[in-house]
């Protein structure tokens, strides 16, 4: 308990939950960190799609740039529509789910769980990349400094969403404002003093279609749309008035999105950098326009600290997104249950897990997982769009009609851009996700159809009192004779006056003994021998309880279990743990209770 206190601190009252919600300045930082860190990226995807032809080709990020920053403003007009009009939040899941149908929520759900966990591992992993870049002789503990950051995140979400808030809060702006500087600077270097020379070009090859590798470029590009939807999925995370507060913030991270983006973007192709494995594309610009002096370590520690908070966006959302599934019976229930500090902790902590996995599968390389980020959100994002044009179709209301418009244009907008990235990722790793995500669907489904058959079951509809017990049995497993046996024959014999010790044989000498020590502490109660000549304790008591089961059909079992109990957790390493197989296997036995009797030891 005391670990648990220095790293997540005290719990927090139930009723202290809306005084833990965050304001805009917060949910900014929390829930656009993902969006804003994209910007570290997205422009180097782009120009490593477009180097493949040469670099004649690079010329070309600005138009695609453009073309991702109209998408990233028409996408956020369409969950601004969504955040009002949904405003207990749920995003992609609940507008899809209530509009479309159970199957169309349960796909976007899935595409964003996944997406989630490929959000922390592509912000995480690219973070460390900004600080091998700057460090070299880090490059190769990237995978530790990886599963490092995303402990660090974890931990200060477990402490509770407005202290989360507060960590990120620095560091995001912070970033903001160093990239605002760097772009300023760099645009006004670019355009005051002569030109730098232009990088030689090389022509594009003829064998490869420029429609084709621009497409793959936007489709690369389209990495820093995501997040966008974080805002509408956690509008419940911010002080009333929500929908109004949730809507502004939307705004800002757009607005600051997109300029940052196309900022890079131009410093980029006018300085003519090339996108190389050893150092990012924003080092690269950042080193062009500042050297090698402070400002520059100050973008690059900024930068990989906003890459690894961006996770932050992640661990506000998924454990929101898994609670709500959890609580329409799409997700196991523990998911949707708050722990000590209102968070969802089971939520982050699984969060945490697979992201850790997939850092390793990876070996933490930012280029391997970027084909596997845009399907699953932009699958949430066309669901979404289209769940809300028919929401607006559905009840109507004032401006409906510009509603459905501004929804239905992002709806077909974001489909054709998941079909561009499906189709052009497709064999670069895309096809995980589009596996992946029918695969969550069908688990979700048998998940609910399990809750619903044991929710039929334990229902008390027609159900009837019954008939009572008619006799009942008590078995006690001993391995010899001490004083944990002692109590559980006292235990038994206060349950019920048919009670036997089962004793297992596995040396004929030390069942001599025991016997022997029976008939003097024994209590009067039979010592039953079972012999086992293949050395096994648990079946022959498996096999003697199943005999009193058939002899006594309509009567219950009790196996009371004799244990001893050390003070330190590592003594339990020094002794074997029979007792629990038992009760694991008596767990499946129709008719049979157990039950311990502990014996507290000292020191």
């Amino acid at each position: 308990m005391s670990l648990k206190s220095i790293l997540i601190g005290s719990p927090i009252e139930t009723i202290r939950e809306k005084h833990e919600r965050l304001t805009k300045l917060m949910g900014l930082a929390v829930f656009s960190s993902d969006a804003m860190s994209s910007v570290a990226y997205a422009t180097e995807e782009i120009l490593f799609a477009l180097v493949i032809a040469g670099t004649a080709m690079l010329h070309y990020s600005m138009p695609v740039a453009i073309g991702i920053s109209t998408l990233i403003a028409i996408v956020a007009m369409s969950y601004f529509q969504t955040i009002h009009a949904y405003p207990n939040g749920g995003g992609a899941y609940i507008v899809a789910k209530d509009n479309l149908g159970t199957y169309p929520g349960l796909v976007a759900g899935a595409a964003l769980l996944i997406d989630y966990v490929l959000t922390v591992t592509v912000s995480v992993s690219a973070g460390i990349a900004a600080i091998t870049s700057a460090f070299p002789a880090l490059h190769d503990h990237k995978v530790a400094l990886c599963i490092f950051a995303i402990a660090l995140v974890m931990i200060g979400n477990l402490r509770g969403v407005r202290e989360s808030g507060k960590i990120f809060s620095l560091p995001a702006y912070v970033f903001i404002g160093s990239l605002l500087l760097l772009i300023t600077v760099g645009v006004s270097k670019y355009f005051s003093m002569p030109h730098p020379p232009a990088p030689e070009f090389r022509e594009a090859s003829a064998s490869i279609l420029p429609v084709f590798l621009i497409l793959r470029a936007f489709a690369s590009g389209c990495a820093a749309l995501t997040g966008i939807e974080a805002v509408a999925n956690g509008v419940q995370a911010f002080k009333p008035p929500e929908s109004r507060n949730a809507g502004i913030t939307l705004i800002w991270m757009a607005l600051v999105l997109g300029s940052l983006f196309m900022g890079i973007t131009f410093l980029a192709d006018h300085y003519g950098i090339m996108p190389n494995e050893s150092e990012t594309v924003l080092s690269q610009v950042t080193r062009t326009v500042f050297s090698t002096g402070i400002v520059y370590y100050v973008v690059q520690f900024s930068t990989s600290l906003i890459l690894i908070l961006a996770a932050n966006t992640s661990f506000a959302d998924f454990p929101r997104l898994s609670s709500i599934m959890a609580a329409d019976r799409y997700l196991p229930r523990q998911l949707s249950s708050r722990g000590d500090k209102l968070v969802f902790s089971n939520g982050i902590l699984i969060l945490g897990f697979f992201s850790v996995l997939l850092i390793v599968i990876f070996r933490g390389d930012t280029h391997a997982l970027i084909p596997l980020y845009a399907v699953g959100v932009f699958t949430a994002f066309t669901l979404s769009q289209a769940g809300m044009v028919k929401h607006w179709i559905k009840f109507k209301g004032k401006g409906w009609i510009k509603s459905v418009i501004i929804n239905g244009m992002g709806a077909v907008t974001t489909a054709v851009v998941l079909i561009i990235i499906a189709s052009t990722k497709f064999m670069h790793g895309a096809w995980i996700v589009i596996i992946a995500i029918p695969g969550l669907v069908f688990l979700t489904y048998k998940i609910h159809q399990h809750y619903l058959s044991v929710a039929e079951q334990l229902s008390l509809e027609g159900a009837e009192a019954g008939k009572e017990y008619s006799h009942h049995s008590v078995i006690i497993p001993v391995s010899g004779l001490q004083k944990a046996v002692l109590n559980a024959i006292k235990y038994g014999k206060a349950l019920s006056d048919d009670v036997a010790a089962v004793y297992v044989s596995l040396d004929p000498a030390e069942t001599e003994r025991v016997q022997a020590k029976w008939k003097n502490y024994g209590m009067g109660i039979p010592l039953i021998i079972m012999h086992s000549p293949y050395r096994s304790v648990v079946e022959p008591l498996m096999d003697y309880i199943d005999g009193v089961r058939d002899r006594y059909e309509d009567g219950v079992i009790t196996v009371v279990l004799p244990e001893f109990v050390p003070q330190k957790w590592w003594h339990h390493l020094l002794h074997n743990q029979t007792a629990l197989f038992i009760k694991g296997t008596i767990l499946f036995k129709k008719g049979v209770v157990s039950t311990s009797v502990p014996l507290h030891l000292k020191g």
